[in-house]
């Protein structure tokens, strides 16, 4: 074991990152920023494999028995509101021979009606308050989206910043079949002769034009591409009318620096400030410092294209499962199962306004680790980037697991 720890150690050095899930988020980027709040710090998907053909549901040390009469506003969320994306959770789930009972019972409920809804997870699920690692029972809740962008196929006019497929180059190091204790632990770099070594961060990847010939599309706006990257996937408008989903495909396994942290390190913005609405006014009151600022962040996210069949469907999350409006979180999968039901109790963007509702444990972020830890999925657009630009507020949950 000693002799195991000590080759990846010299891995996690001679590569210069350890990656296990997706995204990034915090208000630092908001620090959304994978993300979010001040934004999303979130890169989303990294490295995690969905729950399929697995054992029972392993219950983390974090997670501590409760009941529905201690989760604060339980009985006046709109529980109905949340059971497609549970059903969509149960398509996966049901693989795990705990979930199959309550996914096979969710068949029989009219998923319309709140009260049906309500009494379904009170009868079939136990409580559980995640607590952090100190004990204690409250932490950060971020909020990410999907942007949409303006770009065309090919360069031109205000169409100047590249969205890139994965390289060819770009290996990524499974230890897996060799350690399987070190699941999850997957290492990025390329081949120089028989060595491998890290790969370029963003400024080289720049400077150098590594990427030519992978641009899947080119956008109008820099600073958007940026967020985008943080966000992990969104859609591009294209010239004559046609919108695509770029998607989340890999990264270049460097680590993930928050911008606005680099903006309150320099002392140019507070942490109040440090918004992605903060982040951007900065950018545009100094433009000719624009490269500087995105160099600060060595992480680079490569994309996919994918089309889109129905507007009305959210992006896919870690689990490969569309995300749902309002009603999807990303968690650290190292204490809150992916796919689990769980009752978020937080605060409205900016304000004290509650909002207690019941959302589904969906997606991954490189930035969202500990117990008490969330992104919440906002949907689609500029209203959605609106709020959750500016989130990042306290807030405790409960995850749901099946009696």
């Amino acid at each position: 074991m000693i002799l195991r720890r000590s080759l990846l150690a010299s891995l996690l050095l001679a590569l210069a990152a350890c990656t296990t899930t997706p995204r990034q988020p915090a208000p630092v980027e908001p620090e959304t920023t994978p993300g979010h709040p001040a934004l999303p710090d979130t890169d989303k998907p990294d490295d995690v494999t969905p729950p399929i053909d697995r054992p029972r549901t392993v219950i983390s040390s974090a997670l501590r028995p409760s009941s529905f009469a201690k989760l604060p506003g339980w009985s006046a969320d709109r529980h109905s509101e949340a059971w497609s994306a549970f059903l969509s959770s149960c398509s996966i789930l049901t693989r795990r021979p705990d979930w199959r009972k309550p996914c096979d019972a969710a068949k029989r409920i009219d998923g319309s009606d709140d009260t049906a809804v309500r009494n379904f997870f009170e009868t079939n699920f136990t409580p559980y308050q995640v607590n952090n690692t100190d004990g204690t029972q409250t932490g950060t809740v971020t909020g990410y989206y999907e942007p949409l962008l303006r770009g065309a196929r090919k360069r031109g006019g205000v169409y100047q910043t590249p969205l890139h497929r994965a390289p060819d180059d770009l290996l990524t190091i499974d230890f897996t079949s060799i350690y399987p204790d070190l699941k999850g632990q997957n290492l990025r770099g390329k081949l120089a002769g028989k060595k491998v070594v890290a790969y370029p961060g963003r400024a080289e990847l720049m400077r150098t034009n590594a990427l030519a010939g992978k641009e899947i599309v080119w956008v109008d706006d820099a600073i958007e591409a940026f967020f985008l990257q943080v966000q992990g996937s969104g859609r591009v408008q294209l010239p004559h009318g046609e919108v695509i989903r770029i998607a989340y495909a890999d990264q270049n396994g460097q680590p993930y620096k928050s911008i606005g942290r680099y903006l309150i390190d320099k002392g140019e913005l507070t942490m109040d400030q440090a918004s992605m609405q903060g982040i951007k006014a900065w950018v545009a009151a100094n433009p000719s410092r624009q490269e500087e600022l995105l160099n600060a962040n060595p992480r680079y996210i490569f994309f996919r294209e994918e089309a889109i069949s129905d507007p009305n469907v959210g992006p896919k999350g870690a689990m490969g499962l569309p995300l749902t409006p309002q009603r999807s979180i990303a968690v650290d999968p190292a204490y809150i199962p992916l796919g689990a039901p769980v009752f978020l109790a937080t605060t409205q963007p900016g304000s004290k306004t509650l909002l207690q509702r019941l959302v589904m444990a969906q997606d991954t972020g490189s930035a969202i680790k500990n117990p008490v830890r969330a992104d919440f999925f906002w949907g689609f657009g500029a209203q959605a980037g609106e709020i959750a630009g500016r989130m990042k507020q306290r807030g405790s949950m409960w995850v749901l697991l099946p009696k």
